[in-house]
């Protein structure tokens, strides 16, 4: 009997115990490999992942609380930092920043990155530049950037180590020079600030003075106008710029304030072969009322043309042209 069974079984298709059809190849995409397997801590809901992420989140909020610390500024004498650390994130953003002298501190490249020219080119400009490369993750680099688009590259630039205003004077006095210092009222605009330390770094200035609230800082965008202008010149932070006008009239310097409507013209000011401290204001706004009240002159840059007024950055350019010009007749 059982014989028998077994051999009905291998003569019907459709027995459980029988033999079965093959797939005859018709299914050989279906058991190709998907490639190499990701590692646990790029994996999707993967313990390790968890893991990471909250080592990432634990990184960054020790950060921030250090940043918070370190946001109160400069002593006299010394130098402050401007907060946490900043990140430059994008593939385009990141190769101008390198290429353009940002300060950094790492490159953060994705693991498993598909590279293309601008990937290889801001490994090369960080290979020259001696920045270290750290790879990570694609949820660690998410968690830094806010989940933003950082495209598998995250620059990570130092605080600004800003000076103090009296710092300026300091440097001015151990050249024996008379001090030339650019102050910028309610300037936004970091590029702005970045071609502003610029021309004042060209004609010899001895710093840009700018508010710790409600202005511009030196970011990594202001760095990049600057063209590495920041690399030399300090630029100071005050608690209150006003108190800090004050103080530098206490000191002997003239503080000029350039206005559309002031009652001098540039190029009729002699002050500015001597001991000065140009003050350019926004460009929508111009100077503050307080601000306006602390200068003891008010001047203004003469435009035959149509436009009403300048940007920071042009302005200050052109007062300190003229500023050298006199320094230069006069020594």
């Amino acid at each position: 009997m059982a014989g028998n069974s077994a051999r009905r079984n291998r003569r019907n298709p459709g027995s459980k115990k029988g033999a079965t059809v093959g797939t005859g190849g018709h299914s050989r995409k279906a058991i190709q490999g998907k490639g190499p397997t990701p590692p646990a801590s790029a994996r999707k809901g993967h313990v390790k992942q968890r893991a990471a992420n909250a080592a990432v989140k634990r990184e960054m909020d020790a950060k921030s609380r250090a940043g918070m610390r370190r946001s109160g500024g400069g002593g006299r004498g010394g130098r402050g930092g401007a907060g946490a650390a900043e990140l430059v994130f994008g593939r385009n953003s990141v190769v101008e920043a390198i290429r353009g002298g940002v300060p950094a501190t790492a490159l953060y490249v994705q693991q498993f990155i598909e590279t293309d020219d601008r990937v290889r080119e801001a490994l090369q400009a960080a290979n020259e530049r001696g920045i270290p490369l750290m790879e990570a993750p694609r949820p660690q680099l998410d968690n830094m950037t806010g989940q933003m688009n950082h495209q598998g590259l995250v620059l990570q630039v130092p605080p600004y180590e800003y000076a103090h205003p009296d710092d300026l004077l300091a440097d001015a006095a151990e050249n024996g020079e008379d001090a030339l210092v650019i102050a910028l009222d309610g300037v936004t605009d970091s590029r702005n600030l970045g071609a502003v330390v610029r021309s004042a770094a060209a004609f010899g200035a001895h710093g840009v003075v700018i508010p710790e609230r409600r202005a511009a800082g030196m970011t990594a965008g202001a760095w990049k106008t600057s063209s590495g202008a920041a690399a030399r010149l300090p630029v100071a932070r005050a608690t209150n710029l006003t108190r800090a006008l004050e103080a530098y009239k206490k000191a002997g310097l003239t503080v000029v304030g350039l206005a559309a409507d002031g009652e001098a013209e540039i190029g009729d000011l002699e002050a500015l072969a001597g001991p000065v401290v140009i003050v350019a204001g926004s460009e929508g706004k111009g100077l503050s009322r307080l601000v306006a009240e602390t200068c003891d002159l008010r001047v203004r840059i003469p435009m035959p043309g149509a436009t009403e007024s300048l940007n920071a950055g042009v302005a200050a350019g052109i007062v300190l042209y003229e500023a050298a010009r006199l320094r230069a007749k006069t020594g």
